[in-house]
């Protein structure tokens, strides 16, 4: 699975982690791994720009989904024939993020893993207009970034174990000792 990141927002953010987010939310509504997306980080200015661009709203927001049109019929995973192909396009706004996640009580990037799945659905077809919509929608995302985070929770935690260890190796003399040079 091809995804590119560019960040022209100015604000410093972990890309890589980002990207993980939406390689997970992909692989967990089974999109091919022959799919192609691509994430942009705007600033304000930007992001209001393309908000009263394309949806006629004023103001900034925090995600846009830009799907590729030629996809419509084939997203969604329960779709037939669906194709690998470019998906489309997530633009997020980490400034405008920033406060969503202050109000939320949680860090930064956990808004912006959560608007990049909400974005990565968005390309799949879902959407929120209608209650049983969005209904489903929410409901998918909430499950999509509780995988998630249990998925980097336990990570962190074999990292944080093998770390321990190698330490404690290293201390009883333990740990494996640089091959020695071969005679000259």
């Amino acid at each position: 699975m091809s995804i590119e990141i560019a960040n022209e927002s100015g604000v410093n953010v972990d890309e890589t982690s980002i990207v993980s987010a939406a390689r997970f939310a992909l692989d967990k509504m089974e999109v091919s791994p022959l799919a192609e997306l691509s994430i942009l980080l705007v600033t304000l200015e930007v992001m209001e720009d393309l908000h009263e661009r394309w949806m006629d709203l004023p103001g900034p927001t925090d995600v846009m989904a830009f799907p590729m049109d030629e996809l419509d019929s084939s997203r969604r995973p329960d779709a037939p024939d669906a194709s690998p192909a470019l998906l489309g396009d997530i633009v997020l706004c980490p400034a405008f993020a920033k406060d969503q996640a202050k109000t939320a009580g949680h860090a930064l990037m956990d808004e912006l893993h959560l608007l990049t799945t909400h974005g990565v659905l968005h390309l799949l077809g879902y959407d929120h207009a209608e209650p049983a919509e969005e209904r489903e929608m929410f409901g998918l995302q909430k499950r999509i970034l509780g995988e998630f985070q249990a998925a980097v929770a336990a990570h962190n935690k074999r990292d944080a174990q093998r770390s321990a260890d190698d330490r404690l190796l290293g201390t009883a003399g333990l740990d494996a000792a640089p091959a020695e040079e071969p005679p000259a």
